[in-house]
């Protein structure tokens, strides 16, 4: 049972340093549930270890992450882990120990939230009022969306989990949802989430306005055009609070937060840091750069014509070896970041893109106002302005721009997977492939979840 962390309670899981006294319980079967949330300052911790949570080392910490561009094209692997030359390789096996992991790191996510979703409303106490049970609810309701999210977009087909789980079994014998169903339990979570939060500004947590900025998101991968551009458009005219900071550096480097280039970021502390930089930066710095640009990479970038300003992602150790930057402050502080405004100005211009008649010019409104927005990024890195005319050129031109402007955040796979071009420029020639596997040891405890994944 050890393994099956998204069958495990809630209970047996919660480890955030700042829950601890919250925690200080008796073993699981001899208390009563009802005492686990039940005031204002038992809501407000368990909030906390649901963020702990998406911000672990498995999820958004490092691991789930480097799912997302290790089956790219812009990293290489300078380790012995036979396990990550699998992605980058494109032939991940069912008892690849990262995807183990991040399978797990999500679904521990969702039991948190879970508790919270069910246990928040009914607490009575004079300190916790309506607002903030909305404000605490509706958080952990758009976590839950992220993390359906990317089970969908990784794995497909999984099990929907949405109560709380009261014993170790609860969860056993539950078979996977197609992956309509799960993407349709995202959009679900996210418009209950919508009117609970408010519209306010907060980079670290998730408001009104962060659930805009998934939505965004998730209408692109279910190709909603028309719906992707609408709530793309909430943040990009929201500019007071959210712009394209010049140079690209600026939302990284000198140690920046919380910038205005940020939609959503997690927050490490020198107590709770993030293990990403150890990945990136040489052994001079501390790290073991056990995953490195690639040589393609490092020419796209630092070619003016195509990086721009972004060839500050990458720099040169003591051995004149390249390696990323993205993550780089010691203590391990960085922030990972989740959503930026670059995405959502890359977002709306694929989604304007679409909608354009095939062989659409300039001339067209549509593709006219995707130039737009890709130049606006472009401009920022202090390019020049695409040269792209046609609707195909354009889409190939955002492609492109997203390649680079997140080259180190969980996207570029993704990308290629939802526009079906995996096949053309990762040369995967087994589609099956665009889903990773459901991991070995989750199957051999609950059969229930098989059979894998075609092709595993």
């Amino acid at each position: 049972m050890k393994k099956a962390i998204y069958i495990l309670s809630f209970f047996s899981i919660l480890s955030f340093s700042s829950c601890e006294k919250y925690l200080d319980v008796e073993p699981r079967a001899s208390v009563s549930d009802k005492q686990t949330i039940y005031d204002n300052a038992s809501s407000q911790t368990a909030l906390t270890g649901v963020y702990a949570a998406l911000a672990s080392g498995s999820y958004y910490g490092t691991t789930f992450q480097s799912i997302g561009y290790l089956n790219g094209d812009n990293i290489q692997w300078t380790g012995s882990q036979s396990q990550v030359q699998e992605f980058i390789n494109h032939n991940v096996s069912a008892d690849n120990s990262t995807i183990s992991s991040a399978w797990s790191a999500i679904y521990l996510t969702i039991s948190r939230a879970n508790q919270v979703i069910q246990k928040v409303p009914g607490v009575t106490d004079p300190l916790l009022n309506q607002s903030t049970k909305d404000q605490i609810v509706g958080q952990a309701y758009f976590i839950r969306a992220l993390a359906y999210f990317d089970l969908a977009r990784t794995w497909g087909s999984v099990p929907l989990i949405t109560k709380p789980t009261e014993t170790a079994t609860d969860n056993s014998g539950i078979p996977r949802s197609p992956q309509n169903e799960v993407y349709a339990q995202v959009l679900n979570d996210l418009d209950k989430a919508e009117p609970l939060l408010t519209e306010t500004t907060d980079r670290h947590r998730a408001t009104r306005k962060t659930v805009w900025a998934l939505k965004s998101r998730y209408y692109l991968y279910r190709g909603d055009w028309a719906n992707a551009e609408l709530y793309a458009t909430k943040l990009i005219v929201d500019n007071a609070n959210y712009k394209l900071l010049k140079p690209f550096g600026s939302f990284f480097q000198n140690d920046a937060r919380a910038t205005q280039e940020s939609v959503f970021e997690l927050f490490y502390s020198a107590a709770e840091t993030n293990g990403h930089r150890g990945q990136w930066q040489p052994q001079q710095n501390g790290g073991t750069r056990q995953w490195a640009p690639n040589d393609a990479f490092v020419a796209l970038v630092n070619d003016p014509l195509i990086g721009g300003t972004r060839s500050v992602l990458v720099a040169k150790d003591n051995q004149n070896r390249w390696y990323g930057n993205l993550y780089y402050r010691s203590p391990a502080t960085d922030p990972s970041y989740l959503i930026r405004i670059a995405e959502l100005y890359l977002i709306r211009a694929e989604a304007r893109s679409n909608q354009a008649p095939d062989g659409a010019t300039v001339a067209n409104d549509k593709l006219a106002g995707a130039i737009a927005d890709l130049n606006a990024v472009r401009d920022r890195a202090g390019l020049a302005g695409t040269p792209a005319v046609t609707k195909a050129n354009v889409l190939l031109a955002i492609e492109n721009e997203r390649r680079v402007e997140f080259a180190f955040e969980p996207h570029r796979w993704f990308d290629l997977v939802r526009t079906g071009r995996a096949s053309v420029v990762l040369n995967i020639t087994d589609v099956r492939k665009y889903l990773m596997p459901i991991p070995n040891d989750q199957l051999l405890i609950d059969p229930a979840l098989g059979p894998n994944n075609p092709g595993y």
